[in-house]
């Protein structure tokens, strides 16, 4: 059945539980101002499921005339950068979201976060916990069995008080003294065990330099600065589900402000890992080149590969927004890059596994120009010039030796099209005679077909790519595939470490024969290359005159096909 776009988004939103909760308050006139945020730890690079996070916070905001905060959570200076920072602010530039004035760091709190924790030790709700971290994991038990209240647990607020000052001021070692909520010991939930609050860390931060020696949790940080920020609606994934009630007693304990927070299930896909933890494991264990490698779902590494912006949220938006986690397949990713691209690039022709095609009857010395359309079905993007020759690079397979009925390309006797060119007629070729690998294809052509028209009506079968061997412009190109060779490498069904799924055929390095009107071509531009696929100018290696290309992505279209 076919649906007008309208009814197609009402179906997309009423899929969407979080649009309706927060219409549901709109309605209801429980904000007047909508305000979402997204907190990312600046730890390491973004990844595609942090689009999925940043997408879903930001299209609120913007769907309900609201507004959404950048905020750095960046309580753990051990593993926090200015350049992570830096990336993330201009990966989400990159994919289109806009925070105007709103952009934050938790550090901004330190001071309100400190004087939140003494509100909480004056009330009796916090006390300093003596136990190092091998000693609590005994007292505070496991999920099936109840925890046991910590020595330290019955001191006075003005013990605590002297106490957390002296952590302030760096008098106790890492490890020594914690401030713990005072919660519940008993609790199913082992997130209300005492959690901590603070501890003492004895690390330069990269914003507040060594103003601090004791900083806050995250869970603590997280939902005091979302109340301090007036945050409506906390949104975030569904792991962080089992914290939200001490989300609550943080934010209940201290009466900030009643934000509240909402899980949604994270995103999942086939032959992919997007945890910071594993990705950084592929980085620092060399089995990519960087986080920018195009392989990797890190938002630069797919700007690096040649993803679009725009197909990134249309794909999110397929996904869709649900309370459950499921595996998506990676096929669907590739629908909607193809999808896109296929309307917004130039085509261009490059061969990427040569072979020579010689015209024996191709008047010796004469070159010439054919006309070639930059985008078939869009005449405003105009035309190129390609030169043609009497000598020209041809993919290998497009030969065969001994061809079948249904092989529709060259073989000798076999007439076919050059693309934007002539008719031509194989003749021969020859053999390298210890490889026994073709070198060199031999053909006629018909000089009345210029343009790939023939004035008699003829038909054929077969249009093959190619580029002139004397104007050819030598280019790298990089064929990446899917990073790993399992569909589902987290399930551990066949007790093999995740990383021995990397794919090892996931990279091919060829040299390739293109066009000579790529040997400008911008950095980060994408082509398709007619017949092989869509490809993009690297970002990091391609100089002038030597350029060298990622494959974003092929042409075939599997999810396209079964959805069709």
């Amino acid at each position: 059945m076919e649906v007008d776009m309208s009814d197609a988004e009402s179906t997309k939103t009423s899929q969407n539980f979080i649009r309706q909760i927060v219409a549901a308050d709109v309605e209801a006139g429980r904000h007047s101002t909508i305000v979402t945020r997204f907190p990312p730890e600046p730890n390491g690079y973004l990844h595609l499921g942090s689009a999925k996070a940043f997408s879903i916070n930001f299209g609120i905001a913007e769907e309900f005339n609201g507004r959404c905060h950048l905020r750095m959570d960046d309580t753990n200076p051990e593993k926090e950068e200015t350049e992570y920072v830096e990336s993330i602010i201009e990966d989400i530039r990159w994919m289109g979201y806009d925070w105007g004035d709103h952009l934050y760091f938790a550090s901004d709190y330190f001071g309100r976060l400190h004087e939140l924790a003494v509100k909480l030790i004056e009330d009796g709700k916090a006390y300093v916990c003596d136990l190092d971290q091998e000693s609590w994991k005994d007292y505070r038990g496991v999920p099936s069995r109840p925890g046991k209240e910590s020595p330290y647990r019955a001191r006075s607020v003005g013990e605590n008080l002297d106490l957390f000052t002296r952590m302030k001021v760096g008098e106790f070692e890492e490890g020594s003294h914690v401030l713990r909520a005072k919660i519940d010991m008993t609790s199913p939930n082992i997130h209300l065990r005492d959690p901590a609050l603070y501890r003492v860390k004895k690390v330069h931060h990269h914003r507040t330099g060594d103003d601090w020696c004791i900083y806050p949790m995250y869970d603590y940080a997280h939902a005091l600065s979302d109340a301090i920020e007036g945050i409506t609606h906390s949104l975030c994934s569904i792991e962080f589900e089992v914290h939200r009630p001490l989300y609550d007693w943080c934010i209940e304990n201290t009466g900030v402000f009643e934000s509240h927070q909402y899980e949604f299930a994270r995103l999942n896909v086939t032959y992919l890992v997007t945890g910071k933890r594993y990705l950084r494991e592929l980085v620092h264990g060399n089995h990519v080149s960087g986080w920018d490698d195009p392989r990797m779902p890190t938002i630069r590494g797919m700007r690096r590969r040649g993803y679009t912006p725009a197909a990134i949220r249309s794909f999110l938006e397929e996904v869709g927004v649900t309370k459950f986690n499921s595996l998506t397949d990676f096929a669907l990713l590739e629908h909607h890059v193809r999808q896109d691209l296929n309307e917004t690039t130039n085509r261009v022709m490059g061969v990427l596994d040569p072979v020579r095609l010689v015209i024996e009857n191709y008047p010796e010395g004469q070159e010439e120009e054919l006309p070639a359309a930059n985008h078939p079905s869009k005449p405003e993007a105009g035309d190129r010039k390609i030169p043609f020759s009497g000598e020209l690079y041809i993919e290998r397979e497009d030969f065969m030796e001994d061809a079948p009925n249904k092989f529709r390309r060259l073989t000798v006797g076999r007439e076919v099209r050059l693309r934007y060119g002539f008719f031509v007629t194989c003749t021969g070729f020859s053999k390298d005679p210890d490889t026994k690998e073709i070198t060199e294809v031999r053909c006629t052509y018909d000089p009345a077909t210029r343009g790939g028209d023939s004035p008699d009506g003829r038909k054929v079968k077969g249009t093959i790519h190619w580029v002139s061997a004397n104007h050819a412009l030598d280019a790298e190109v990089r064929l990446y595939d899917r990073l790993f060779a399992k569909e589902n490498i987290m399930d551990g069904s066949d007790g093999i470490p995740w990383i021995e799924h990397l794919n090892k055929d996931s990279l091919a390095t060829v040299r390739a024969k293109v066009e000579p009107s790529l040997a400008e071509a911008t950095p980060g531009t994408v082509f398709q290359f007619e017949r092989k696929g869509y490809f993009s100018v690297d970002t990091s290696d391609s100089r002038p005159g030597n350029p060298v290309f990622n494959r974003t992505v092929t042409l075939r279209d599997t999810w396209g096909r079964k959805r069709g």
